[in-house]
């Protein structure tokens, strides 16, 4: 079984084009910036019309100021800043999270700014973060959700190990239509086998 503590590590994952790292001063401020995206907010489910995905101010207000200032402190969760290695720029965030130690799971959740997309930068952070929780944990499954309307991160997760397993049918709500959600997952021995480590 997991121990309830076992994220209390933030250690820094280092790729070939991105470093994920412990949010830093500069990177939460940026994240005002990508948190007001308008793709960003749809993908997410954080808005439920294309009119509030246009409406969000790029200042973080203080309740998500204070939030990000305290993620390094959480030992049941890890959330990392995407830094770009080429410009040093934050262009995203990483996050396992709902930790349940009972079942050595849990949950894994990315999102990438404007600036970010279509480099190859969330297949990697994909890939250094799964691997680093197989490494360093006694995780066995980690799952994660996605709109059906959002092809680009299904590739994503399917290119760095992850497997479909079910469809929540009409889960979500987008400009008065219902979208599926689906879900993924991985499990370590898939992991291990893919990178050869067992």
């Amino acid at each position: 079984m997991a121990p309830a503590g076992f994220f209390a590590d933030k250690s820094t994952l280092v790729g070939e084009r991105v470093v994920l790292r412990s949010f830093e001063a500069g990177d939460i401020d940026a994240m005002g910036t990508i948190l007001a995206d308008p793709e960003v907010l749809t993908l997410t489910g954080s808005v439920h019309t294309t009119a509030e995905a246009h409406g969000r101010a790029a200042i973080l207000d203080s309740a998500t100021l204070q939030w990000y200032e305290t993620r390094a402190e959480q030992p049941d969760r890890l959330d990392l800043a995407i830094i770009e290695q080429a410009s040093s720029a934050c262009v995203g965030e990483v996050v396992l999270n709902e930790l349940s130690p009972e079942n050595d799971s849990c949950s894994f959740r990315i999102l990438i700014g404007p600036a970010g997309r279509d480099l190859g930068l969330g297949t990697e952070a994909t890939r250094l973060i799964i691997g680093h929780a197989f490494r360093t944990t006694t995780l066995h499954r980690i799952e994660l959700e996605v709109f059906a309307f959002n092809p680009r991160a299904q590739h994503v997760y399917e290119r760095s190990g992850t497997a479909l397993e079910g469809r929540r049918r009409d889960a979500h709500r987008f400009d008065g239509e219902y979208v599926d959600t689906l879900t993924m997952s991985i499990i370590r021995s898939e992991h291990l086998d893919a990178d050869g480590l067992e």
